[in-house]
């Protein structure tokens, strides 16, 4: 176990810096995740912190240690990847073993923690198969398998459930919190899943082009995002953004941020703002109503699925309680 620290953390590629000075400390038997869209830096965050990309300054310490110039291998951290990363030709045993056999462990330590690890994991049934002849939530068991029998100081986690569908996606990911407070190791996990996210983290690192726009615990960024960015990340359907000058909140140098589920449909004669419905999406226990304002920024409306629905075309009012507005100026920064 051990803790984590990202002083000023940068990355250039050339004269181009990719990651902008990050700062971080994770305490002992944290889960952090690293959430945001494809090309922002999240990957190669935790590949620094990895030692697979080098540091262009800042500094890495894990448990106290200074760990920019050490190897992966000497860093106590055990990494899953998103394509899994097994040997092909081994079974499930040998590919459980390798990092141990390399460590020159004894045969029976090595059967111990395999035994222990895949007993946890519940693929006791599989050590003798070959990777080919499992499915793709097997894979990935046998690979977090390997990382859990090194019994590291911290596990990095590199979106490990991007290639499985949807259903087997939320199993696996109460499966690797639950293991991760059974094991209480201390833990980076990258995703653009804000689903995974909010579920998985104790606390997340919202990255947008490079910068970690907002560190937090996931509901307090929920409700108090700092940026318009954040603010449009995180949360589905993402943020209604209108001229706050609209609804006379503020200049034409602002915006007024509302939350879908913050919504309602009111008659046109009780509300902040008149729409017009351009159409409706039945998804069952909710509904989306998207609306067109007069001005003409597409609203939408997340209500109950039991709620009527009003027609296309028709012209409603939306109304919202004014504590759940939030005001951005212009460049993004959050307005109190």
């Amino acid at each position: 176990m051990a803790t984590v620290t990202l002083e000023n953390l940068k990355k250039s590629f050339g004269r181009t810096e990719v990651i902008h000075g990050v700062n971080i400390d994770i305490a002992d038997g944290e889960f952090i995740v690293i959430v945001g869209p494809s090309g922002c830096g999240k990957s190669t965050l935790l590949r620094m912190v990895a030692g697979l990309e080098t540091v262009t300054s800042g500094k890495v310490f894990i448990g106290g240690h200074l760990v920019n110039e050490r190897e992966p291998m000497d860093r106590d951290i055990a990494m899953v990847f998103q394509n899994y990363a097994l040997y092909p030709h081994m079974s499930v045993f040998d590919n459980m073993a390798y990092g141990l056999k390399i460590a020159g462990r004894s045969k029976a330590e090595i059967a111990e923690r395999v035994a222990a690890a895949a007993h946890v994991l519940q693929i006791e049934p599989f050590l003798d198969r070959k990777p080919r002849e499992l499915s793709g939530g097997q894979r990935q068991r046998v690979a977090m398998g390997r990382a859990i029998v090194r019994k590291p100081a911290v596990f990095l986690f590199d979106e490990p459930l991007s290639n499985l569908d949807a259903k087997l996606r939320v199993q696996m990911r109460l499966e690797i919190k639950q293991l991760q407070r059974e094991l209480g190791v201390t833990s980076l996990y990258v995703t653009h899943d804000q689903v995974e996210a909010m579920t998985l983290a104790d606390r997340m690192i919202v990255m947008n082009e490079g910068r970690a726009d907002q560190i937090g615990a996931p509901l307090e960024v929920y409700a108090n995002p700092q940026t318009v960015f954040v603010a449009g990340f995180i949360g589905s359907p993402p943020t209604n953004f209108l001229p706050a000058l609209s609804v006379s909140r503020g200049s034409t140098e602002e915006l007024l941020g509302i939350r879908p589920e913050h919504l309602r449909i009111v008659g046109p004669d009780k509300c902040e703002l008149r729409a017009r419905v351009v159409n409706a999406e039945a998804l069952g226990a909710e509904t989306l109503v998207h609306t067109r304002i007069h001005s003409g920024e597409y609203v939408t409306v997340r209500q109950e699925g039991s709620r009527p629905v009003p027609e296309e075309g028709e012209e409603v009012g939306l109304g919202w309680a004014k504590e759940n507005e939030m005001l951005f100026f212009t460049n993004g920064a959050r307005r109190y």
